[in-house]
């Protein structure tokens, strides 16, 4: 499936396309570079951050740099 560029540099996403991913006039949408191409997603589906990294524990270290830095700001 091709489009044509138009002269302010816009493009038409497919109809098909726009069911498959639920785009509907005046949604957001995300743009990025991936490799040769341009990728574009819906912003609604981007991955949310709680729950992406199970095995760490940002939080806590987070909290402890918190302390450090107070530490620091303790001595001056």
């Amino acid at each position: 499936m091709t489009h044509r560029v138009g002269a302010k540099g816009q493009i038409v996403i497919p109809k098909e396309m726009r069911d498959v991913l639920g785009i509907k006039p005046g949604d957001e949408v995300t743009f990025w570079l991936d490799g040769d191409h341009v990728a574009v997603r819906p912003e609604g589906l981007r991955t949310p951050l709680k729950g992406r990294f199970p095995d760490t524990n940002l939080a806590d270290a987070l909290l402890e740099d918190r302390v450090i830095d107070r530490e620091r700001e303790d001595e001056h």
